[in-house]
């Protein structure tokens, strides 16, 4: 598969223009990123003029538009529509972010809409992200606990204990932060990005959780954990507005207050 490295300008040919129907008057352009590793051998964009009196206010809307009825070969990622799932994360006007969620009116100017960066492309607008998964995976994202279950209650906590956990169990896998991340785009192979990461703190801040010197001792790695450069991109491009370089931040902070 091929790769979508920013900047694209240089790679990225011009590709069809798609009218809107005749008569339409609200006109916006969206500049949309064809690539297909199976045919193509090179990517292109392919513009489309959207009317908007018959279109939603998401670029979500525009997308679906435009596939529904102007072009149905345009491949993207999609399912709730809320923010939720962040299926359809891609970069939109620049930024990583979610399409559901980003306002056409927000945006200046034609929208350019491109994949998620520095990954490989399945096609258009449609990521692999089999790497990112995988490293969600390694960080064993539920609770590991030696103590039976108590029959009569369940695993009980504080509620200073569950407000740690605020900030953490939000987050929705939309690898809008780590894809962002130039350290990651360097190390991906081996830095775990900061989605993984936060997904990583939020089990070691559970106070259920009995495996905190376990996972710890995983994260003691020179690339796992340390590649973070605090760059703070994550935290700019996190759609629910979460904050992964802290919590990166504070899993350092235990790692050298384990070793006083």
């Amino acid at each position: 598969m091929a790769e979508f490295n920013l900047p694209v300008n240089s790679i990225v040919k011009e590709g069809k223009y798609f009218k809107a129907p005749e008569g339409a008057s609200n006109i916006r352009k969206f500049v949309i990123y064809r690539y297909d590793p199976s045919n193509d051998d090179n990517p292109s964009t392919d513009t489309y003029e959207v009317d908007m009196d018959t279109c939603g206010p998401m670029v979500l809307d525009a997308l679906l538009k435009i596939k529904d009825e102007m072009d149905s070969t345009v491949a993207l990622r999609r399912s709730c529509r809320e923010g939720i799932c962040g299926s359809c994360s891609m970069n939109i006007d620049g930024s990583n972010t979610l399409a559901c969620t980003k306002a056409i009116d927000d945006i200046d100017g034609d929208v350019a809409v491109y994949p998620l960066p520095h990954q490989p492309i399945v096609k258009d607008l449609v990521s692999d992200l089999t790497n990112f998964y995988a490293q969600y995976a390694s960080v064993e994202p539920w609770m590991k606990t030696d103590a039976p279950v108590s029959p009569d209650k369940e695993r009980l906590q504080s509620k200073e204990d569950r407000e740690k956990l605020d900030g953490l169990y939000e987050c929705i896998l939309c690898a809008c932060c780590s894809t962002s991340c130039p350290s990651y785009w360097w190390n991906s192979d081996r830095y775990l990005g900061p989605a993984a990461l936060l997904n990583a703190y939020r089990w070691i801040n559970d106070s259920r959780d009995e495996a905190t010197g376990e996972r710890l001792d995983d994260l003691e790695d020179p690339f796992k954990l340390y590649r973070c450069h605090t760059i703070m991109n994550c935290a700019e491009a996190c759609p629910k507005d979460l904050n992964p370089a802290k919590a990166i931040a504070d899993i350092k902070h235990l790692m050298v207050k384990r070793k006083l």
